[in-house]
């Protein structure tokens, strides 16, 4: 899978990018996003909803597991951040939000990651603090999403 290193230098340059992956994602299509607590990763699963056309409120669903969103694709958000290991939870607890008729973002996909088929991770993105609102994005993924990252970095 192609690599690409980005600086994001404001949050609205990390959401333009964001929106640009979103207009090329389609159903089955899996992102994953790592990165410490305050990196942006929500900023990011909000941003490329616009992209995917949902226009209800995404807000991160760490206490819920997951939720869904109506867009021109429906759009699963899964956070696993509180959880280590999916051992002794439902064994279907993901198996709805990764329908292969959805795009799915899954924020600390650790637990989880093991649950996805690997062809559908499109893009696997680390998200880090570079001080101020500057991040860092290590992304692999599917050379048509790092380009669209890329250009809209550099606008």
């Amino acid at each position: 899978m192609p690599e690409a290193a980005f600086t994001s230098d404001s949050p609205q340059a990390t959401e333009r990018a964001a929106r640009a992956v979103g207009a090329l994602l389609g159903p089955g299509d899996v992102v994953l996003i790592r990165g410490e607590v305050g990196t942006g990763k929500t900023t990011w699963v909000r941003a490329a909803c616009q992209g995917l056309g949902v226009t209800d409120p995404v807000t991160s669903p760490s206490f819920t597991i997951g939720q869904v969103y109506r867009g021109r694709v429906p759009v699963s958000h899964i956070d696993l951040f509180r959880l280590e290991s999916l051992a002794g939870e439902e064994p279907a607890l993901l198996a709805d939000y990764l329908s292969p008729d959805r795009v799915t973002f899954i924020e600390w996909p650790a637990a989880g990651v093991a649950e996805v088929e690997p062809e559908r991770v499109v893009l696997d993105l680390e998200v880090s603090h570079l001080g101020g609102d500057r991040r860092g994005v290590e992304a692999r993924g599917d050379r048509r999403f790092l380009d669209a990252v890329q250009a809209a970095l550099d606008r």
